[in-house]
């Protein structure tokens, strides 16, 4: 009988040593970072050339595109040290003032609102783009009515989304009262 608390014990530690498997996850988020990060300095060289041509349309689609890929990076970030502290290990080092006001937190609800805050801010952004891009006639014709119109439910679907688990969370909160 003494065996079972011992073989219970050593199974526990193992199911909790197990969340160190999500570790390279997390390593892979930061090499994703760092693939933007060369997405959007290619970017950056592409247009930087063609500044004093640009009109001001093509400038708006082009700040839209960084904002875009920003946005994204800022979600890598946000899932990379959110999801690392909150179901791996909590950081070990002292950041000083460099260290961003909502790391250690931010729980599971948190980064749940984040995520889909920023799903949407993207999902606007990339819309808005579209939008902006139906005055240019080839783009207008290759990217017609139907697409718009998906891209237009698909938004709404993230938006929707978003106020629903706002409205869980709301009412979860509430029942622990």
């Amino acid at each position: 009988m003494t065996d079972k608390p011992s073989l219970e014990n050593r199974f526990e530690r193992g199911l909790f040593a197990s969340r160190w498997l999500m570790a390279p996850m997390y390593l892979g988020l930061a090499v994703a970072l760092g693939m933007l990060t060369v997405i959007f300095l290619k970017e950056m060289v592409y247009y930087l050339p063609q500044i004093f041509d640009m009109t001001a349309e093509k400038m708006i689609l082009v700040a839209l595109t960084l904002i875009d890929l920003t946005l994204a990076a800022n979600l890598l970030l946000i899932v990379m040290f959110s999801g690392y502290e909150s179901f791996v290990s909590k950081f070990d080092f002292d950041a000083g003032a460099d260290k961003p006001g909502w790391m250690g937190k931010v729980d599971f609800g948190g980064l749940k609102m984040k995520l889909i805050a920023s799903i949407v801010a993207i999902s606007g952004i990339h819309l808005l783009k579209r939008f902006m891009e139906i005055s240019d006639l080839d783009t207008a014709t290759t990217f017609g009515e139907t697409e718009m119109l998906w891209l237009v439910v698909i938004h709404l679907t993230f938006v929707v989304s978003g106020v629903l688990m706002a409205l869980m969370d709301w009412l979860q909160a509430r029942s622990y009262k």
